[in-house]
Order: C-alpha cells, then sequence, then structure tokens
C-alpha cells in the first residue's frame, strides 16, 4: 500500500470497506489488547443499554493527498470539552439509518454540505461507557466545501494526513482504567493536539484494517 499516492489509497479503502454494514462488536477496539478473561471482564460491566449515535469519518481527497477532517468541541461543553472529535451526535427516529444519521448532524455541526460527501463503508459500533453506541461512517469528501461551525458545539476543525494517521509510529499507547481493569489504549499526537478517546480508537481501528490489505 502506496500511503502518498491517494489514487491507491482510495483505491484500498473502497475495497476494505466495500461489504462493511453497521454493527459489529463495539469492544472490538480494545479487544485485540485484551486477554479473553479481561475482554469477559469487561463486558460485565458495560451499560445494560445504549443510546445510538453515528459518526461522519470524512476522509477530504486534496490534491497533495489524503486527509482526516476533525472537530475540536467547544470548551464549554458539559461533557468532553475541547476533546477531538468527528462529527455526528444521536440518531433521531427520522433518520433512515447511521449514514443519514451522520450527514444530518455533520451538516448541523460543520455545514457540510451533503453533496460533498459519499459513503465508502462503515467501521464496526464503538461503545463510549457514557452510555452511547456509535457507529463510525467513512466518507470520502471532494474539496470546495465551505463550512459554517455551530459554535454552540464546535470550536475548530482541522485536517490530518491520512498517512500520518496509518503510520503505527504515530499511536502511542496508554493505560487506562476501566471497571478496575488497566485497558491499553492509544492516542495519536497531531501538531499540539491530543487525539484519543474513541476518535483515537476508531482511527486505529481503520488504520488497522487498511493494513490488512496488502496492496
Amino acid at each position: 500500500m502506496d500511503l502518498r499516492d491517494p489514487k491507491s489509497l482510495r483505491r484500498v479503502i473502497e475495497r476494505r470497506l466495500r461489504d462493511s454494514a453497521p454493527g459489529g462488536d463495539p469492544l472490538g477496539a480494545w479487544i485485540a489488547d485484551l486477554s479473553p478473561e479481561q475482554a469477559e471482564a469487561l463486558r460485565g460491566h458495560l451499560p445494560r443499554t445504549f443510546a445510538r449515535a453515528a459518526v461522519m469519518v470524512p476522509i477530504v481527497e486534496r490534491p497533495e493527498g489524503l486527509t482526516v477532517l476533525l472537530t475540536e468541541r467547544a470548551s464549554h461543553l458539559k461533557h468532553h470539552p475541547g476533546q477531538i472529535s468527528f462529527p455526528g451526535g444521536r440518531m433521531e427516529p427520522a433518520d433512515a439509518g447511521p449514514w443519514e444519521a451522520a450527514v444530518r448532524e455533520t451538516r448541523e455541526e460543520i455545514g457540510l454540505a451533503a453533496e460533498f460527501a459519499s459513503l465508502a463503508g462503515y467501521l464496526h459500533d464503538h461503545m463510549v461507557l457514557t452510555g452511547y453506541l456509535i457507529t463510525p461512517a467513512v466518507a470520502f469528501v471532494r474539496p470546495g466545501f465551505q463550512l459554517a461551525l455551530d459554535l454552540t458545539e464546535v470550536q475548530d476543525v482541522f485536517e490530518v494526513p491520512l498517512e500520518f494517521v496509518l503510520d503505527l509510529r504515530n499511536h502511542l499507547p496508554r493505560d487506562r482504567s476501566i471497571a478496575g481493569h488497566t485497558v491499553i489504549t492509544h492516542e495519536i499526537p497531531y501538531e499540539g493536539r491530543q487525539i484519543w478517546g474513541a476518535t483515537a480508537s476508531m482511527l486505529i481501528t481503520f488504520a488497522r484494517l487498511l493494513r490488512e490489505t496488502r496492496a
């Protein structure tokens, strides 16, 4: 896989996500680093019910290379202020599915018009211990869009080269205690920003998925 060739990298993404669907094991991103005993014990501490949510993982097709568009949550928010996130949020009854919810939430949060985004496929669901089950919808985004941030939710947006995200040297392991169990998570530092939590978990899941391909 040539990380420097946008066309080659896009073909790999399309191939790996072609038959994907919403769902999957929400602990998948963590289980890869846990023993079977730890994984089973952790499952016993999960909330009994989750609210469904969806996020867009926007892959911007810049001429110089693919990038990942990320948001920085507003600093005044009650939950996760200032955290790096993907645009998205809770699914509503009117949403036809995760993709439609991700498109709607992305438009509301950062003003990205739907016609600039096309669905590539889905990563497996990710859980957030605050009670959300999140479906990440990966999208190709063509340049030329204009953004208008909802400053009540988002204070900034920025792009990270996908090549940087896929480089395993940029995935820094961190120990995290969950329900009395030590879980290895990862963070991705980029230009003074720290990508961690569910966002880093989704990006690393994406990187692992793409690196399964020999292309």
